[in-house]
């Protein structure tokens, strides 16, 4: 299935929350991502909400649903989750309709600034794929020069079944891990905390309705068990990493720590930003149970992605974040969310409502699109400089690593995820 437009898409249309009409704004009318929020410092629940502009509308509150369980939301079908967005719509916009719920929604409101959030659904299961052809590539050159690509990538998703407990949302900070390490001219290794801590800019792609246990989600069916975006952080210990991870691939190296957005961009009002999924000349085309027209015509996801870098000095001295990474995910990542869903699910594997699929590093074609340090740094052997003459091969205590992303296209309103942030302390 596709994610037709209507008129929660129309670039016209306005909120009677100000806020949200700001040229720029992450959280116009037009994109209403959901999220789990409370009032800072408050014990209460967490409750489900929706960002619009710099406030957050509690749906509970405004009548609109009758549950605070995030998943229950999720397994809904397409068309009860679009017929929710039509209402927050109607009753956010600044138009007859709109106006008449403003009095009591307005008391649903609390600014996002005194708010906290927690991972926006509960994560039963999570799965880490490798879409990111130029991020495995260059990856793969500084281990296997000769084959930087193994023989299976452009055949099928390579992904591992990653640790959902230590996801954590956007501020939090997380202590730098330990294990163990072996150095090429060591005789046996030894154990202390990581000296090579890396990000890796990402994707997670939220599941919504799931499958039966030993029923396949076919490609064209598979948008339909999606329910939205976030942005998502794989932080990686890259020398436990390369110690531990033959031959069953990667553990304590990757299970530490992970950052999700607070809030799911839904796979409605992403309908704008879609863009052909197509294959470089001369490489295999996907076998026929990843293959379908509607993938073919618009199931790449056009999403543009920054990563931004605060030290320790740079937060004291009151400096902004250092821009390390530019880049699109059209150019980065050779499967589509559709492909990862229908490739989990071909042999009998159930998913359900809340599981998160990580895309893998979203790398860019060019150096300054990578979305990793070990890429921007060779491997740790070229540090990068950073404004304030500070530099770095990879993440030092005290570092604040951020992602941004949004959407835009002419016709359409911009509309963005918010940020992934997290702290590394010792």
């Amino acid at each position: 299935m596709t994610y037709p437009l209507d008129a929660t898409h129309d670039a016209q249309r306005q909120s009677w929350v100000e806020s949200a009409n700001a040229a720029g704004c992450d959280f116009p009318i037009q994109n209403l991502p959901f999220g789990r929020f409370r009032a800072a410092g408050s014990t209460d629940a967490f409750r489900i909400g929706v960002a619009i502009g710099d406030q957050v509308l509690d749906l509970r509150a405004a009548g609109l649903i009758d549950t605070n369980d995030m998943n229950a939301l999720m397994a809904a079908m397409p068309a009860e989750r679009r017929a929710l967005r039509q209402k927050i719509s109607d009753g956010l916009a600044k138009d007859k309709e709109g106006s008449a719920q403003q009095a009591a929604w307005a008391k649903a409101l609390l600014p996002q600034a005194q708010a906290e959030y927690t991972v926006p659904c509960r994560v039963g299961d999570y799965t880490d794929f490798y879409t990111g052809i130029h991020h495995a590539t260059t990856i793969g050159k500084l281990f296997r020069p000769d084959q930087p690509l193994m023989p299976n990538y452009k055949w099928v998703p390579i992904g591992y079944h990653g640790r959902a407990s230590s996801i954590v949302v956007s501020g939090q900070s997380f202590k730098r891990p330990q294990g163990q390490t072996k150095a090429p001219d060591a005789a046996e290794p030894s154990f202390g905390p990581c000296r090579r801590l890396d990000y890796e800019l990402e994707l997670g792609f939220y599941i919504g309705p799931g499958n039966a246990l030993g029923s396949a989600i076919g490609i064209d069916d598979a948008e339909a068990h999606l329910f939205g975006v976030g942005l998502f952080n794989d932080w990686s210990a890259r020398d436990l990493q390369a110690w531990e991870y033959q031959p069953l691939g990667p553990f304590l190296a990757k299970n530490f720590a992970s950052t999700v957005s607070p809030w799911i961009v839904t796979m409605e009002a992403l309908a704008p930003f879609r863009a052909p999924f197509t294959r470089p000349e001369g490489d295999p085309q996907p076998l026929p149970y990843l293959d379908g027209e509607a993938n073919r015509q618009q199931g790449q996801l056009d999403i543009t992605l920054e990563v931004y870098l605060q030290t320790a000095k740079m937060r004291a001295d009151g400096a902004a974040p250092a821009r390390l990474t530019h880049g699109r995910v059209t150019e980065a990542a050779y499967w589509t969310a559709a492909q990862l869903v229908a490739h989990h699910t071909v042999n009998g594997c159930n998913l359900q409502p809340g599981d998160l699929l990580g895309s893998g590093t979203l790398s860019g074609p060019t150096p300054d699109a990578a979305g990793s340090l070990m890429e921007l740094t060779l491997g740790g052997k070229q540090a990068i400089a950073l404004p304030n003459g500070e530099q770095r091969t990879f993440l030092q205590d005290g570092d604040t690593l951020i992602l941004r992303g949004w959407c835009e296209r002419e016709g359409a309103v911009r509309i963005g995820f918010g940020e992934a942030s997290g702290t590394v302390v010792g």
